[in-house]
């Protein structure tokens, strides 16, 4: 295992700066998530860490040694891509040991270090069958298996699933989870998915435009976005942001959407200020008409299951409500909705910055 430091990281491609000073420490054994839109330099970042691109600006260390200049044979990691890339004529027991047999290795130690990988993956029972014979989610687990039997210090992680329909990406989440459980080796994880990113790290990092945005505990970037970006980006369905302005009566604050006011209980805020109100679908509540903050009708429903997601227009602006099945709910029923004042997140309108 190995702990990954990354000072002042930059990447140019000509004039253009994909990655601009990156400041980051993964620490040993952590299992770290890089996520945000495409071109926000997230695999730039995971590349110039497996030393596949050459960084530009900037110190990288992996267990305390710098390795800018280390081919990335010489970096002691392993790489797990979106394409699998297994050796078609081979079996998978050949496909995983074929760096152990380049290296050398007896075929006694390598059959041994084989099948522990797959036992590990519960492959064990396709050893023998060769890559075609395989489905796209036992392929990634060759993949994930030819990566293990090199112990590297450092697992890397390029978008492993998206190749995958949604069930295996949720299979293969589960795989990839218990991996780091048992083995507790440093993985940084890339992916433009938040799911995969919430449900998989220790520790999230959201970059944008070649900077990291913000870094944190799922459940805290989560619960506590610093921008609006973040607010948006992260969870799904995405946060409800409205424009408001801010009101001031009694000494208390109030944001006002069009003819709606809805209290801000004990922040302060300057009257007549224009803010972003944000409140993620799940915190907004049916409830009374008396008790009701929002009131508006149901413009389009979609039925999940454990969910019913309710599109509704307000003030000529959307809003989705994450709500309990209700048979009677259709498009034109009338929704009064309250959101607790601890719920309630606040934006500048102009920076998109958290207040």
């Amino acid at each position: 295992m190995a702990a990954i430091q990354l000072e002042q990281i930059v990447k140019n491609y000509g004039s253009f700066q994909a990655v601009k000073g990156i400041d980051l420490e993964v620490r040993d054994g952590e299992f770290v998530a890089f996520v945000g839109p495409s071109g926000c330099g997230k695999s730039t970042l995971l590349r110039m860490i497996a030393g596949l691109e050459e960084i530009t600006g900037g110190k990288l260390q992996i267990e305390g040694a710098v390795v800018n200049d280390l081919e990335p044979k010489d970096r002691d990691i392993a790489m797990v891509f979106q394409d699998y890339a297994l050796y078609p004529h081979m079996s998978v027991a050949d496909n995983i040991g074929f760096g152990l047999r380049m290296r050398g290795m007896s075929a006694q130690e390598r059959r041994r270090q084989v099948e522990e990988a797959a036992d590990i993956l519960q492959i064990t029972a396709l050893l023998d069958r060769k890559p075609g014979q395989l489905s796209g989610g036992q392929r990634q687990r060759v993949a994930m298996g030819r990566a293990i039997v090199r112990r590297p210090k450092v697992f890397l992680f390029d978008e492993p699933l998206s190749n995958l329909d949604a069930k295996l990406r949720v299979d293969m989440r589960t795989q990839i989870k218990r991996l780091h459980s048992l083995l507790k080796t440093t993985m940084v994880y890339v992916t433009h998915d938040q799911v995969e990113a919430m449900t998989l790290a220790d520790r999230v990092v959201i970059l944008k435009d070649g900077e990291v945005i913000q870094q944190g505990a799922p459940v805290d970037v989560y619960t506590l976005p610093e921008t609006r970006f973040v607010g948006e980006f992260i969870g799904s369905p995405k946060m409800n942001i409205l424009e408001a302005r801010s009101v001031g009566q009694n000494g208390k604050s109030a944001a006002v959407i069009g003819e709606m006011r809805i209290p801000l209980g004990q922040r302060q805020l300057a009257a007549g200020r224009d803010i972003l109100f944000g409140v993620r679908p799940e915190h907004l509540i049916r409830c009374a008409i008396d008790e009701a903050m929002f009131h508006t009708t149901v413009d389009v429903l979609e039925p999940l299951g454990s969910d019913t997601m309710a599109i509704c227009m307000l003030e000529n602006q959307e809003i989705t409500a994450r709500l309990a099945p209700d048979p009677s709910l259709r498009p034109g029923t009338r929704l009064d909705l309250r959101v607790k004042p601890e719920d309630i997140h606040l934006f500048d309108a102009a920076t998109g910055t958290r207040i």
